[in-house]
């Protein structure tokens, strides 16, 4: 069954094409629309076995863009397929499904109601999220949709762990709580270091670190998610790329008021200024706040440390919380990548039952791979996430 995988952003569109059968999968393709509703887009189609092909044309909306997409894997030089009858159907990453949706689904007028719905808690993500829905039902007619959201592997986090003490009026009126994101990643590389260490999935204790220019830590107790960092929006836990992490919510208010600053003026600080950016002027990407870092600017040391140390203080919460860990997994774009990073983190955890292994982490990069020594109790490992194939699966599972 070949699969169209979409993760819609608000001006991007990332796509691959798998091939899915009972006990195995293929890619057939993938790629990226980007700068969609400016003058100039772009699309970089990459099959695999053929030569990657560029388009440079304006695209002014998401389902043109689309339109270019299925263009392009129908072509006779660098496509896929055939014809779009093979593409059985379309599997969406929605970043936030609330607390409406526990599993992924398939798409109905109801679920784009409350896709909708949650507009005003997700106003960066999912109204693309939603377009992307749209645009299918446009170009392919009839093509069964499956949603599968960042926040439904994070609905089993109990109450204690979900709920600020706030009035428990605003839960009941708005449902503020902790959702949590990158979930999708989370149960992917936990299920498969466990896999990898042996560990028996619903039998474990696994802290698992999604780290990119954004970035959370969860604990995954049993097989299932028992606190993740990020809270109500994505702009909660980690220092991260542009997002500033926990902070102190009368730090925000007294700079609001002082600089006279409106809540989306302080939204956009907390969120895109903010993080390594904000406290180094420099950068949001961590490879250049790794060269600063070597090259001795104490405001890059100053935001490594801090980025650094704030994942290991979630390690230790969680491992609290959870009355121990069995392992600690690396994942993400730093995650997967920085080796530097990995070790920072994993020293001085010793206490814990970790032996880290430099070696084996020297160079370990977009691997699955075990980072501690044979004798660690706690297990440490780097995995490559692969968020589109858990979709590819959850749509493959529900509309076969």
């Amino acid at each position: 069954m070949v699969i169209l995988v979409l993760n819609c952003g608000s001006s991007s569109i990332k796509y691959q094409v798998i091939d899915m059968e009972a006990a195995s999968s293929t890619l057939l393709a993938k790629g990226i629309v980007e700068r969609i509703g400016l003058p100039e887009g772009d699309l970089i189609h990459k099959p695999v076995g053929k030569q990657p092909f560029e388009l440079h044309r304006p695209i002014p909306d998401h389902t043109t863009g689309i339109k270019l997409v299925l263009d392009a894997l129908t072509n006779p030089e660098h496509g896929v397929i055939r014809s779009l009858d093979e593409v059985k159907a379309v599997g969406h990453r929605v970043a936030h499904g609330g607390e409406f949706f526990p599993e992924s689904c398939i798409v109905t007028e109801e679920v784009k109601s409350k896709i909708r719905s949650l507009f005003e808690i997700a106003p960066l993500h999912n109204p693309a999220n939603l377009e992307g829905v749209l645009s299918i039902e446009k170009v392919l007619p009839g093509t069964p949709q499956v949603t599968v959201f960042d926040t439904s592997f994070h609905q089993t986090i109990p109450a204690v762990n979900f709920m600020y003490a706030l009035p428990h009026a605003y839960y009941d009126k708005y449902r503020v709580r902790k959702y949590g994101f990158h979930g999708t990643s989370h149960k992917y590389v936990a299920q498969t270091g466990a896999k990898l260490a042996g560990l028996d999935f619903e039998n474990s204790k696994i802290i698992t670190c999604h780290i990119g220019n954004g970035a959370s830590v969860t604990a995954v107790l049993n097989g299932k998610s028992f606190d993740t960092s990020m809270g109500f929006s994505p702009v909660d836990g980690l220092v991260m790329g542009t997002r500033c992490g926990n902070v102190d919510p009368s730090a925000v208010t007294f700079i609001g008021e002082k600089e006279g600053m409106s809540y989306a003026e302080l939204n956009e600080m907390m969120n895109k200024k903010s993080g390594v950016l904000g406290l180094t002027d420099l950068s949001s990407d961590m490879r250049d706040i790794d060269l600063a870092y070597d090259e001795g600017n104490p405001r890059a040391i100053l935001a490594r440390d801090m980025h650094y140390g704030r994942i290991r203080k979630f390690v230790g919460e969680y491992a609290a919380e959870m009355g121990g860990v069995d392992m600690i997994v690396f994942t993400g774009g730093v995650g997967e990548n920085s080796c530097e990073m990995r070790e920072s983190v994993c020293t001085g955890l010793e206490f814990m039952g970790v032996e880290f292994d430099r070696e084996a982490n020297k160079g370990a990069r977009g691997v699955n791979k075990i980072l501690s020594t044979p004798g660690s109790r706690v297990k440490v490992a780097v995995i490559a996430t692969d968020e589109e194939l858990v979709i590819a699966t959850d749509t493959y599972n529900l509309v076969k």
